[in-house]
């Protein structure tokens, strides 16, 4: 496939230049967002990198590190967390940020010789950050869990520190989240089960926050046939969580690792990773992202995520590669097949940049993103 070059000196597929609104680290490889926060008047968005190489598992994973005020224009800030100590020496992988008195905390999965552990790093100025002495904070996972035990979730929830881990039980064949408890986000005990799902192999990257006056839940389940993304509103009560509705928003093909986080505003926004897994060769570099921002509202008994108005300028309703059906519609791909939807369409928008497409059908009931 014939090159061109980006606005950021790399390359893209052909025909198209670097993503304008999208972000992705000026080199190096990039996979699912980590750390979303709001902290000392900017949004910071933390991902999975290898700086060195435009594919993975040439180096342990680091955590890339950028800030916006308005989802559209990035400051690109050092690498975040470098995996320097005894118990990260594999890799700084997956998890998420939350504030305590004006600190910024990274709660991220630590990886040696793969064990998986929880490490904790903490910043004054949300830019330089120290590792906590006392690391790892969670040293192993529980009878419930399996060593798929990563991606921990923190937030604050019926007047404890909630931490959301994602596992899964192998004997058992299901994918679990298991719940810890602390009082001070350094001394942490384990509490449960939160959420299991049968016939899978583990979860990935869950989000668990205050949502109104009931919860959100989501996770990425794994099974052997593929992945779904599943979000879950409920009441959280008891250290336990009750599903009053679930649905799976935000169905793909091109994204993975969505982390829901609250901004100073309250609201519940939705960022994930666009994967280039399937696209290798066709650039110079990888050609993944991060996804727009879409907010989460619950509204009328459903779930639905649109992109938040910050980025609601770039939306159209059509694209050249969305061709309308008599029962949908059809996203064409370049050397894959075609992503095909069939149903009711009240309304249509696209926001497209570049080689990406994402495709928010009745005002975010169902969403599609598409590497074209």
């Amino acid at each position: 496939m014939e090159n061109v070059t980006d606005k950021s000196g790399g390359a893209g597929p052909r025909g198209y230049g670097r993503p304008s609104y999208h972000y992705r680290p000026s080199k190096g490889w990039i996979n699912d967002p980590n750390g979303l926060v709001w902290f000392r008047g900017y949004y910071h968005i933390f991902c999975q990198h290898s700086p060195n190489f435009e594919t993975p598992w040439h180096e342990s994973m680091h955590w890339a590190h950028a800030r916006t005020k308005d989802f559209v224009t990035f400051e690109e800030l050092p690498v975040a967390l470098y995996p320097d100590r005894e118990y990260d020496r594999d890799g700084c992988w997956s998890g998420t940020a939350i504030v305590k008195d004006d600190t910024l905390y990274l709660f991220y999965a630590c990886v040696r010789d793969g064990e998986q552990t929880v490490g904790v790093a903490f910043s004054k100025d949300g830019i330089h950050f120290e590792k906590y002495e006392g690391n790892p904070v969670i040293a192993s996972f529980p009878p419930d869990g399996s060593p798929d035990f990563r991606d921990p979730a923190v937030c604050f929830a019926e007047a404890k520190y909630r931490c959301v881990m994602a596992s899964g039980n192998r004997e058992k064949q299901t994918a679990n989240l298991l719940l810890y408890e602390s009082d001070n986000l350094l001394e942490w005990k384990y509490s449960g089960i939160l959420r299991e799902w049968q016939g899978a192999k583990f979860a990935e990257c869950p989000s668990f926050l205050k949502f109104g006056d009931k919860y959100l839940l989501s996770a990425s389940v794994c099974r052997e046939e593929g992945h779904s993304f599943s979000m879950a509103v409920g009441t959280f009560e008891n250290g336990r969580f009750n599903i009053e509705y679930e649905s799976e928003v935000d169905r793909g093909p091109d994204q993975y690792a969505g982390q829901i986080f609250r901004d100073d505003r309250g609201r519940a926004i939705l960022i994930s990773w666009i994967p280039g897994w399937n696209y290798a060769g066709y650039a110079e570099r990888d050609i993944g992202c991060i996804s727009a921002p879409r907010e989460i509202t619950y509204e009328g008994g459903k779930l639905r995520a649109f992109p938040v108005p910050e980025v609601r300028q770039f939306l159209t309703d059509g694209d050249p590669a969305l061709t309308r059906t008599s029962d949908g519609f059809r996203i064409k791909r370049t050397g894959r097949g075609d992503v095909i939807y069939t149903g009711e369409i009240k309304s249509l928008h696209v926001l497209r940049d570049e080689y990406i497409l994402e495709v928010f059908v009745n005002g975010g009931e169902e969403v599609f993103t598409a590497l074209l």
